[in-house]
C-alpha cells in the first residue's frame, strides 16, 4: 500500500514541479485569506501527527471556501490516515470537480481509495486520467500502470461473478472464539485448525464419524503456552508441519523449542495415535528470516512454504519456496517458485492439493481485485507451474483473501470469515468450488499391512510409481497399527511397492488410465507380508508381457529393480523364478511361453541387476499350478503370472 502520509507532504512538491514545468506562478486555488490560514495551520498539526486538531482546522478552511482544492486534497489525506476511505473519495471528487487538471495527483489518490472501496469503475477512470498527464511522478506512474489493470479486472469480474454460497461448517468446529487455518487429511476424515482464545493460538482436531464432524478437541501434545499456527497435515495423517514464532519470552512457545529466525517451521509425527514432541525442521528451510505457512505434498517428500525477508523489523519480499526430502530424510536447499507463482509483490497462504498437481495461494502481485487475492496454478507436463488463475468474484473482493483449503474431493473449499451468521469472530466456512479452478480428480488407496503368518500389524515402507514413466510419485510409511494411505490421480497406471526388512516385498498395480478417479470409491487393500523363509513365494504383479510373448515390457522395470534391490539387501538368498499360464491354447506352447517368461526375468536380474546366476534358477509351469479355477476371464488372469520362491537362505 502506498504511504499516504508521505504523499500528503509530497503533494506540494509535485504541485511545484508540475506548475514550474508549465511556467505558471505557484498560487492556491483560493484567495480567501482565512481559508488559507486555517489550511496552513492544519498542515502543521498533521505533520506533528495531531490529526484531531488538523481535521478541525481543515473543516474551517472549507467552511470559508468549499472550492478550496488544496484543502479538499489535504482533508482526503487525513481521512485516508483514519481509514475513512469513502469520505476521502468524496473530498477528492470535489477537488477534481473544481479543477480536474490543477493537481493530477488527485486522480491518483481518488483511484487508490476507490480501489480500497471496491469502486473499480471510478478507479479505472481516475487512473486513466492520471496517466494521460505528461508530467507525473515516475513512481506513481508505475503504480498506476499496475493498478489500472487490477481496476479493469475488478470491473469485469463483478460483471461476471462466479457461484459462491459459503456455508458455516458448524459448531463442532466453530465457536465464539476465532477459528482459521484449516487442514485436512486425504481421506477427508481428520480436520485440524487453529483456534484463538484471547491472545492464545492453539491447534484443535475434529474427526468425521458417519459423515459428521465431531466436537473439536485441543492437540495437547503440540500446543504450548506460545502460539501455534498454519498447520499442514500430511495426506495420510501421520505427519504435521506448522509455524511457530518467537513470543515475548523470546522462545517458540516453550523453552525447548529452539529456533533460527522470527518464525520457524516445526514438524510432529503421529505415533500410536499421539503426536510427538515438535521438532524444528532446521536449515536449510529455516533461516534468520521468516518461514511460515507450510504445505506438505501428498508425495510424502515435498514441502512448500512462505519465506519473508526480515529487514529492520519488517517482513518484506514474501515468496513461496519448495524443498524436497532426499533418500536420507534431509530437506534440499529451498527453491523459489517461478514467476507464474511469485511476483515482485507478496505471496502467502500456499496450499498444495493432494492431487500434487494444483497449487492454491494468495498474492497481491498478480492482476486481480486489489490487495491479496486467491489464485490457482496447475503443474505442467514439464514440471513447471502454469499461469496463475484468479478464483474470481465474489470469492475474491477488494479486501484481502487468503488461507484457502480445498478438500481432497476437489469439490469444496474452506476458508475463514467473520460473517454475520457466524458463532463469533472468524469462523470456518466451506463452499462449492467453481469447476474451472478445481484440482485434478483423485482417489486413494488405503488399508493395512501385517505379518502374513502372525497377523501382527507392521510398519512398512510404501512407494507409488507411475508405471508409464517409471517415476516414483509418492512415498509413505504405515503406522504402528499397519495403516497406510496414498493418493492416486486420474489418467495413469500405478505400481505400489511395499517392503520391510525381514519380509518378502509386496507389489500391486492400479489402472486409472481410462477411468476417472472417484474419491467416493477408494482402493482398500489388506497387505500380508510374508517373512523371508525357505519356500515363501511372492507374485511379481508388475512384470508385464504382451499376449503370447516373452519380451519384458518397459513398465516392468520398476518392479524388477525392486527385486534386484531385495536380492542385494539379502545377499545369501537364492530364488527360483517361475512362469505360469492359464489353460487356454496349446499345452506345448504354454510350457514354452511360461519358461521363456521366467528366463526373461532371470536374464534381467543378471544383465541389468548384476545378480550372480548362482543365486538364480528359472522354470516354467504352464497351467499346472493355478491360483484359481480356470472358469472365468478374471480367474484366468490370476493364473497368468510370474513369481519368485525362496529356495535357499
Amino acid at each position: 500500500m502506498f504511504l499516504f502520509r508521505h504523499l500528503y507532504i509530497l503533494i506540494l512538491c509535485l504541485t511545484t514541479l508540475y506548475l514550474s514545468a508549465q511556467k505558471k506562478p505557484i498560487t492556491y486555488s483560493t484567495t480567501n485569506e482565512k481559508a488559507i490560514k486555517y489550511y496552513e495551520e492544519s498542515k502543521k498539526y498533521f505533520a506533528q501527527y495531531k490529526d484531531k486538531e488538523a481535521e478541525e482546522l481543515i473543516k474551517k478552511a472549507l467552511e470559508k471556501d468549499d472550492n478550496f482544492i488544496e484543502a479538499h486534497s489535504a482533508y482526503a489525506q487525513l481521512l485516508i490516515e483514519k481509514k475513512r476511505y469513502t469520505e476521502a473519495a468524496e473530498h477528492l471528487k470535489k477537488a477534481i470537480n473544481v479543477n480536474p487538471d490543477m493537481y493530477p495527483v488527485n486522480h491518483f489518490m481518488l483511484a487508490s481509495v476507490s480501489m480500497i472501496n471496491g469502486d473499480y469503475e471510478t478507479a479505472y477512470q481516475a487512473y486513466s486520467k492520471f496517466l494521460s498527464y505528461k508530467y507525473i511522478n515516475p513512481d506513481m506512474k508505475s503504480i498506476a500502470e499496475k493498478e489500472i489493470k487490477n481496476a479493469e479486472f475488478g470491473k469485469n469480474a463483478i460483471q461476471h461473478p462466479v457461484p459462491f454460497q459459503p456455508i458455516n461448517i458448524g459448531n463442532a468446529i466453530n465457536s465464539a472464539n476465532e477459528e482459521y487455518f484449516p487442514s485436512i487429511t486425504a481421506d477427508g476424515e481428520t480436520f485440524i485448525f487453529t483456534r484463538k482464545v484471547g491472545e492464545q493460538e492453539d491447534f484443535y482436531v475434529s474427526h468425521k464419524v458417519n459423515g459428521k464432524w465431531q466436537a473439536a478437541v485441543p492437540l495437547r501434545e503440540i500446543n504450548s503456552y506460545g502460539n501455534e499456527g498454519a498447520p499442514s497435515i500430511s495426506a495420510d495423517g501421520k505427519m504435521m508441519f506448522f509455524a511457530s514464532c518467537i513470543n515475548i519470552e523470546g522462545n517458540y512457545g516453550s523453552p525447548e523449542r529452539k529456533g533460527f529466525g522470527s518464525c520457524d517451521i516445526f514438524y510432529s509425527e503421529n505415533i500410536n495415535g499421539k503426536w510427538s514432541k515438535p521438532v524444528n525442521v532446521g536449515p536449510p528451510i529455516n533461516t534468520q528470516h521468516w518461514e511460515t505457512q507450510p504445505s506438505f505434498s501428498s508425495d510424502g517428500k515435498t514441502l512448500y512454504f512462505v519465506r519473508g525477508i526480515v529487514s529492520r523489523g519488517e517482513i518484506k519480499q514474501q515468496d513461496i519456496y519448495m524443498s524436497v526430502l532426499d533418500e536420507n530424510g534431509k530437506f534440499s536447499e529451498p527453491v523459489k517458485l517461478e514467476q507464474n507463482i511469485n511476483t515482485d509483490g507478496d505471496e502467502e497462504s500456499v496450499f498444495i492439493h493432494p492431487d500434487n498437481q494444483t497449487l492454491y495461494f494468495s498474492s497481491n502481485g498478480h492482476v486481480g481485485m486489489g490487495g491479496l487475492d486467491i489464485y490457482m496454478s496447475k503443474r505442467q507436463p514439464d514440471g513447471s507451474w502454469g499461469p496463475a488463475i484468479n478464483l474470481g468474484y465474489p470469492i475474491n473482493t477488494h479486501n484481502d483473501e487468503n488461507s484457502l483449503l480445498v478438500d481432497p474431493s476437489g469439490k469444496y473449499a474452506y476458508f475463514a470469515s467473520n460473517r454475520k451468521d457466524g458463532f463469533g469472530g472468524l469462523d470456518i466456512y466451506y463452499f462449492e468450488l467453481p469447476e474451472n479452478v478445481r484440482p485434478e480428480k483423485i482417489t486413494y488407496v488405503k488399508g493395512k499391512v501385517y505379518n502374513a503368518k502372525t497377523k501382527e500389524p507392521l510398519i512398512a515402507y510404501f512407494e507409488l510409481y507411475d508405471l508409464n514413466s517409471q517415476n516414483r510419485v509418492a512415498q509413505a510409511y504405515s503406522d504402528s497399527k499397519g495403516n497406510f494411505l496414498l493418493t492416486l490421480n486420474s489418467g495413469k497406471d500405478y505400481m505400489i511397492h511395499v517392503n520391510q526388512k525381514g519380509y518378502l516385498f509386496y507389489s500391486d498395480h492400479f489402472s486409472l488410465k481410462n477411468v476417472e478417479a472417484s474419491f467416493e470409491k477408494p482402493f482398500i487393500l489388506e497387505i500380508p507380508l510374508m517373512p523371508i523363509d525357505t519356500g515363501s513365494v511372492t507374485e511379481l504383479k508388475n512384470v508385464f508381457f504382451d499376449v503370447n510373448k516373452w519380451d519384458l515390457k518397459p513398465e516392468s522395470k520398476a518392479e524388477l529393480d525392486k527385486l534386484v534391490a531385495f536380492l542385494k539387501q539379502n545377499p545369501s538368498i537364492k530364488i527360483e523364478l517361475s512362469g505360469h499360464t492359464d489353460n487356454s491354447g496349446d499345452k506345448k506352447f504354454n510350457q514354452t511361453l511360461s519358461t521363456n517368461r521366467a528366463k526373461a526375468v532371470y536374464d534381467y536380474l543378471i544383465k541389468e541387476g548384476g545378480i550372480s546366476s548362482s543365486r538364480l534358477t528359472y522354470k516354467g509351469y504352464a497351467d499346472t499350478r493355478p491360483k484359481a479355477p480356470n472358469d472365468s476371464p478374471e480367474n484366468k488372469a490370476k493364473n497368468r503370472r510370474t513369481e519368485f520362491k525362496i529356495i535357499g537362505k
